[in-house]
Protein backbone atom coordinates (compact mmCIF):
# COMPACT_ATOMS: atom_id res chain seq x y z
CA UNK A 1 0.00 0.00 0.00
CA UNK A 2 1.58 3.33 -1.10
CA UNK A 3 1.53 6.05 1.37
CA UNK A 4 2.84 8.53 -0.59
CA UNK A 5 1.53 11.91 1.57
CA UNK A 6 4.48 10.46 4.09
CA UNK A 7 6.64 9.93 2.11
CA UNK A 8 6.90 6.15 3.14
CA UNK A 9 5.99 3.39 1.15
CA UNK A 10 5.33 -0.01 2.15
CA UNK A 11 7.29 -1.81 -0.45
CA UNK A 12 5.36 -5.43 -0.24
CA UNK A 13 2.84 -3.35 1.53
CA UNK A 14 2.05 -6.15 3.98
CA UNK A 15 -0.82 -6.13 5.88
CA UNK A 16 -0.63 -5.23 9.54
CA UNK A 17 2.38 -3.25 9.45
CA UNK A 18 3.25 -0.09 10.76
CA UNK A 19 3.84 1.53 7.21
CA UNK A 20 0.68 0.27 5.77
CA UNK A 21 -1.28 1.48 8.86
CA UNK A 22 0.55 5.32 7.68
CA UNK A 23 -1.25 4.78 4.94
CA UNK A 24 -4.93 5.51 6.76
CA UNK A 25 -3.77 6.72 10.16
CA UNK A 26 -0.43 8.61 9.94
CA UNK A 27 -1.26 12.71 10.41
CA UNK A 28 -0.37 13.59 6.42
CA UNK A 29 -3.69 12.74 5.93
CA UNK A 30 -5.25 14.93 8.40
CA UNK A 31 -7.10 17.82 5.97
CA UNK A 32 -5.89 20.52 7.79
CA UNK A 33 -2.31 19.58 6.56
CA UNK A 34 -2.70 20.52 2.80
CA UNK A 35 -4.00 24.18 4.29
CA UNK A 36 -0.44 24.39 6.10
CA UNK A 37 1.39 23.95 3.36
CA UNK A 38 -0.02 25.44 0.91
CA UNK A 39 1.27 28.83 -0.41
CA UNK A 40 -1.61 30.86 0.60
CA UNK A 41 -1.20 29.26 4.08
CA UNK A 42 -2.28 32.07 6.42
CA UNK A 43 1.49 32.92 8.47
CA UNK A 44 -0.24 32.79 11.86
CA UNK A 45 -1.92 29.42 11.19
CA UNK A 46 1.86 28.34 10.55
CA UNK A 47 3.38 29.71 13.13
CA UNK A 48 0.67 28.55 15.49
CA UNK A 49 1.33 24.94 14.18
CA UNK A 50 4.92 25.26 15.02
CA UNK A 51 4.22 26.49 18.65
CA UNK A 52 1.44 23.32 19.33
CA UNK A 53 4.02 20.83 17.11
CA UNK A 54 6.61 22.42 19.87
CA UNK A 55 4.45 22.49 23.01
CA UNK A 56 3.94 18.76 22.53
CA UNK A 57 7.56 17.91 21.04
CA UNK A 58 10.24 20.40 21.44
CA UNK A 59 11.22 18.69 24.57
CA UNK A 60 12.38 15.04 24.89
CA UNK A 61 10.50 12.65 25.32
CA UNK A 62 11.48 8.60 26.29
CA UNK A 63 10.65 6.57 23.27
CA UNK A 64 13.99 6.11 21.97
CA UNK A 65 15.40 5.67 25.09
CA UNK A 66 12.61 2.71 25.87
CA UNK A 67 13.22 1.32 22.70
CA UNK A 68 16.45 0.74 23.22
CA UNK A 69 16.41 -0.66 26.97
CA UNK A 70 13.17 -2.89 25.72
CA UNK A 71 15.38 -5.03 23.23
CA UNK A 72 12.98 -6.96 21.06
CA UNK A 73 14.95 -10.67 20.65
CA UNK A 74 16.13 -11.31 17.08
CA UNK A 75 15.72 -7.50 16.10
CA UNK A 76 18.60 -5.14 14.98
CA UNK A 77 18.63 -2.37 17.41
CA UNK A 78 21.23 -0.32 16.17
CA UNK A 79 18.67 2.61 14.31
CA UNK A 80 17.67 3.62 18.30
CA UNK A 81 20.36 5.89 18.78
CA UNK A 82 20.85 7.22 15.45
CA UNK A 83 17.13 7.98 15.31
CA UNK A 84 17.34 9.53 18.42
CA UNK A 85 20.10 11.85 17.63
CA UNK A 86 17.84 12.61 14.23
CA UNK A 87 15.36 13.61 16.35
CA UNK A 88 16.87 15.42 18.84
CA UNK A 89 18.39 17.84 15.87
CA UNK A 90 14.35 18.55 14.71
CA UNK A 91 13.91 19.62 17.83
CA UNK A 92 16.68 21.93 17.67
CA UNK A 93 15.18 23.20 14.33
CA UNK A 94 11.64 23.25 15.57
CA UNK A 95 13.11 25.34 18.63
CA UNK A 96 14.60 28.01 16.40
CA UNK A 97 11.83 28.23 14.56
CA UNK A 98 9.54 28.61 17.28
CA UNK A 99 11.81 31.63 18.34
CA UNK A 100 11.64 32.81 14.80
CA UNK A 101 7.78 32.61 13.77
CA UNK A 102 7.22 35.22 16.69
CA UNK A 103 4.64 35.49 19.53
CA UNK A 104 2.28 32.21 19.99
CA UNK A 105 -0.79 34.03 17.92
CA UNK A 106 -3.54 35.50 20.40
CA UNK A 107 -6.47 32.44 20.10
CA UNK A 108 -9.69 32.02 22.39
CA UNK A 109 -9.38 29.25 24.65
CA UNK A 110 -5.94 29.29 25.43
CA UNK A 111 -6.17 27.25 28.90
CA UNK A 112 -8.10 24.76 27.08
CA UNK A 113 -5.41 24.23 24.32
CA UNK A 114 -2.62 24.33 26.87
CA UNK A 115 -4.41 21.39 29.15
CA UNK A 116 -4.75 19.83 25.77
CA UNK A 117 -0.65 19.80 24.49
CA UNK A 118 -0.45 18.91 28.64
CA UNK A 119 -2.50 16.16 28.08
CA UNK A 120 -0.70 15.05 24.13
CA UNK A 121 2.99 14.84 26.34
CA UNK A 122 1.43 12.70 29.05
CA UNK A 123 -0.26 10.25 26.51
CA UNK A 124 3.62 10.08 24.64
CA UNK A 125 5.02 9.69 27.92
CA UNK A 126 2.62 7.16 28.88
CA UNK A 127 3.79 5.23 25.62
CA UNK A 128 7.40 5.20 26.73
CA UNK A 129 6.10 3.98 30.28
CA UNK A 130 4.61 0.98 28.78
CA UNK A 131 6.14 -2.54 30.27
CA UNK A 132 4.63 -4.38 27.07
CA UNK A 133 7.67 -5.20 24.75
CA UNK A 134 7.07 -3.64 21.80
CA UNK A 135 5.13 -0.59 22.18
CA UNK A 136 7.11 1.92 22.79
CA UNK A 137 9.17 1.04 19.82
CA UNK A 138 6.09 1.18 17.82
CA UNK A 139 4.92 4.59 18.95
CA UNK A 140 9.24 5.23 17.91
CA UNK A 141 8.47 4.49 14.54
CA UNK A 142 5.67 6.01 14.11
CA UNK A 143 6.53 9.32 15.40
CA UNK A 144 9.57 8.84 12.63
CA UNK A 145 6.42 8.86 10.03
CA UNK A 146 4.46 11.96 11.53
CA UNK A 147 8.28 13.89 11.75
CA UNK A 148 7.79 13.56 7.66
CA UNK A 149 4.99 15.70 7.68
CA UNK A 150 5.86 17.76 10.80
CA UNK A 151 9.24 18.56 8.64
CA UNK A 152 7.26 19.60 5.83
CA UNK A 153 5.40 21.89 7.81
CA UNK A 154 8.70 23.09 9.48
CA UNK A 155 10.51 23.75 6.18
CA UNK A 156 7.07 25.59 4.58
CA UNK A 157 7.62 27.95 8.15
CA UNK A 158 10.94 28.47 7.53
CA UNK A 159 11.06 29.70 3.93
CA UNK A 160 8.30 32.15 5.20
CA UNK A 161 10.83 34.11 7.93
CA UNK A 162 14.29 33.05 6.53
CA UNK A 163 15.24 30.49 8.72
CA UNK A 164 18.02 28.29 6.74
CA UNK A 165 16.42 24.69 6.40
CA UNK A 166 19.30 21.89 7.85
CA UNK A 167 19.57 18.94 6.29
CA UNK A 168 17.75 16.00 7.60
CA UNK A 169 19.19 13.09 9.21
CA UNK A 170 15.85 11.33 9.51
CA UNK A 171 16.12 7.84 8.54
CA UNK A 172 15.40 7.13 4.77
CA UNK A 173 12.13 5.14 3.13
CA UNK A 174 14.01 2.29 3.01
CA UNK A 175 15.23 2.10 6.65
CA UNK A 176 11.66 2.96 7.98
CA UNK A 177 10.02 0.13 6.09
CA UNK A 178 12.70 -2.31 7.41
CA UNK A 179 11.97 -0.94 11.01
CA UNK A 180 8.31 -1.29 10.89
CA UNK A 181 8.68 -4.99 9.41
CA UNK A 182 10.98 -5.37 12.66
CA UNK A 183 11.63 -9.18 10.52
CA UNK A 184 11.99 -11.56 13.52
CA UNK A 185 9.98 -10.30 15.83
CA UNK A 186 7.26 -12.59 17.60
CA UNK A 187 3.60 -11.87 16.64
CA UNK A 188 3.16 -10.80 20.07
CA UNK A 189 5.61 -8.18 19.34
CA UNK A 190 4.44 -6.96 16.37
CA UNK A 191 0.79 -6.61 17.98
CA UNK A 192 2.22 -4.35 20.76
CA UNK A 193 4.36 -2.71 18.16
CA UNK A 194 0.87 -2.04 16.05
CA UNK A 195 -0.93 -0.68 18.93
CA UNK A 196 1.88 1.59 20.25
CA UNK A 197 1.79 3.16 16.56
CA UNK A 198 -1.77 3.64 16.50
CA UNK A 199 -1.56 5.39 19.62
CA UNK A 200 0.85 7.97 18.36
CA UNK A 201 -0.66 8.26 15.32
CA UNK A 202 -4.04 9.04 16.73
CA UNK A 203 -2.59 11.76 19.54
CA UNK A 204 -0.85 13.19 16.17
CA UNK A 205 -4.23 13.39 14.39
CA UNK A 206 -5.58 14.92 17.61
CA UNK A 207 -2.96 17.60 18.04
CA UNK A 208 -3.82 18.33 13.94
CA UNK A 209 -7.39 19.08 15.03
CA UNK A 210 -6.59 21.02 17.87
CA UNK A 211 -4.56 23.42 15.53
CA UNK A 212 -7.45 23.38 13.39
CA UNK A 213 -10.03 24.21 15.90
CA UNK A 214 -7.40 26.79 16.67
CA UNK A 215 -6.75 27.95 13.24
CA UNK A 216 -11.29 27.86 13.14
CA UNK A 217 -11.46 30.21 16.67
CA UNK A 218 -8.88 32.79 15.47
CA UNK A 219 -11.23 33.18 11.83
CA UNK A 220 -13.98 33.85 13.63
CA UNK A 221 -12.54 36.62 15.72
Amino acid sequence: MPTAATGVHSGAGVPGTIVALAGTDSCAHHPFVPRLLGARAAGRDLADAIHALCAVHGRANMLFEAAARQRIPDVDHRWVDDAAAAIAGERGYLAALTAAVGPLPSTPGQAESDSAFAALRHAFDTLAGSDRLGCATGAAIALLIDWQTFRRICDTAAGRVGVEIPESELPDEGAIVRLSAAAGASPAVHRAMRFGAQQAFAQHRGLFCLIEARATARDRH
